[in-house]
């Protein structure tokens, strides 16, 4: 199998200039799954990516749905093979591009311009996901050229709503889940350390976003009249929010942290030998200084610990100048980040007996869900977490590092709980790629270093047998 890849990593050499073309090509279309009026530009989409699949080898169609379509593809790999068999999952859709007129380029005009680490692709799309997609059409594509076939069996599932909500998603999978079975999924939606070393994001976090508005007076009051009369809504939410934490910066809600595990010291070890800068970092955000959990560093605050953040806050009058009210009712869009073994189901009820148990006589609270997810671990001693890492290293001549992310992949949980597929995060996006931001990017150095390691990747699990 190593004679096997050297003719199909060369065979992406000869094919950058094509490679870079199609890319560009499915950069153009406008596949914003959030916005009804291009509800035929993410038709088109997944037409297009379907076609390019089946040039690439694999028997794809595109499969209705309630809402955007999915793509399905499938290669049986080579005759009478009996290995692993992945499932390569993406999407297709893409965010808005507002603000345009922050563009340096038209967003769906797609430019190869110069960048301070080489040449960059720049475009709505180009690291989130059609340039991670197309990497491995690509490395699909170089098996078939060279070989005829792929060496391990593959099938890949393309969805356009996950920069909406992923809606269709569980019901797809729940209704194919035969035909989508696999041993392992990747996904290649994540990220790099740097732009020369490799990473696999190991610990991607659950979520748990809720809704929790408090009902006290029937109308809106006269604050002179009824104020220290009443419960007031908006000062009886401000003190549940406030009690979310002690000072320690530490969640309150009772057993939040009960299944929570310590990181091993072992990996710990190996984030601090990464050399990640706080300050670089809270610049970033235009901070100086950190806040979070007391005695914990932000490497393992952001990747490996659960937190609670209030994402939204209103109530009573926001309009200019005064009016002085007592409003009826108080709003709170709040987070739980989670981490392995944290169940999203029992934060939800704990939540909810968090809040009821202290509203004020006359009040009442409503909450409502929009995701309880799980998180994501995989353990260090996964045969496909090796595969990846040999693939890696024979790419970029070192070994990838195993990070976490703060972020969190809804599809990830649910295919795993639905097909039976542990991920395998193997992206190639960096921190500065502009994600959902103007003049969004991918460096050329990471799309043919990832078309690279999926046929390394390839490689590998064509070699494996459970």
């Amino acid at each position: 199998m190593q004679d096997e890849l050297n003719p199909v990593l060369a065979c992406l050499s000869s094919e950058g200039e094509r490679a870079i073309e199609r890319l560009f090509d499915f950069l153009r279309i406008p596949s914003i799954s959030a916005d009804p009026s291009h509800a035929g530009d993410v038709a088109h989409a997944a037409q297009w990516v379907c076609d390019e699949l089946r040039r690439a080898g694999l028997n794809a169609s595109v499969r209705p749905t309630t809402g955007h379509p999915m793509v399905v593809a499938k290669h049986e790999g080579p005759p009478g093979y009996d290995g692993p068999r992945l499932l390569y999952y993406g999407h297709y859709d893409v965010q808005p591009a507002d603000p345009v007129a922050l563009w340096k380029s038209g967003p769906f005009e797609p430019v190869l311009v110069d960048g301070p680490r080489g040449k960059r692709i720049v475009g709505r799309g180009a690291a989130d996901d059609k340039g991670q997609v197309m990497a491995f059409i690509e490395a699909f594509r170089a098996w078939v050229k060279t070989t005829g076939t792929l060496p391990c069996s593959v099938t890949v599932l393309l969805e356009g709503e996950e920069e909406c909500g992923s809606e269709s998603l569980e019901p797809f999978l729940a209704a194919n889940a035969a035909e989508l079975k696999a041993d392992a999924c990747v996904v290649s939606d994540t990220g790099m350390w740097d732009i020369d070393t490799p990473a696999i994001t190991t610990r991607l976090r659950g979520l748990v976003y809720m809704e929790v508005t408090i009902h006290g007076p029937d109308k809106d009051l006269h604050s002179g009249l009824y104020g220290g009369a009443v419960a007031n809504p908006i000062n009886v939410l401000a003190s549940i929010v406030a009690s979310l934490h002690d000072e320690k910066r530490r969640v309150t809600l009772p057993g939040f942290y009960d299944a929570v595990e310590e990181v091993p010291p072992s990996v710990l070890a190996q984030w601090r030998s990464l050399g990640f800068d706080d300050a670089e970092f809270l610049a970033g955000a235009g901070m100086t200084d950190d806040f979070g959990e007391a005695d914990r560093s932000n490497m393992e605050r952001t990747w490996s610990r659960p937190t609670c953040d209030v994402n939204g806050i209103y109530g009573g009058y926001m309009g200019k100048g005064a009016k002085t009210v007592i409003a009826s009712h108080a709003t709170a869009k709040i987070s739980f980040r989670l981490v392995a073994s944290q169940d999203p189901a029992k934060v939800v009820e704990s939540v909810e007996a968090f809040v009821n148990g202290r509203l004020p006589a006359g009040c009442r609270a409503e909450f409502t869900r929009f995701g309880a997810n799980p998180a994501f671990h995989v353990p260090e001693s996964s045969v496909f977490l090796a595969a990846a890492d040999r693939a890696l290293t024979r790419v970029y001549g070192r070994s990838a590092v195993l990070i976490g992310s703060g972020g969190s992949i809804p599809a990830v949980g649910a295919i795993a709980r639905i097909i039976g597929a542990p991920a395998l995060l193997m992206g190639f996006g960096l921190e500065d790629d502009c994600v959902h931001s103007p003049n969004e990017k991918f460096e050329l150095g990471c799309f043919t270093g990832a078309q690279k390691s999926h046929a390394a990747l390839l490689a590998e699990v064509g070699r494996m047998r459970l």
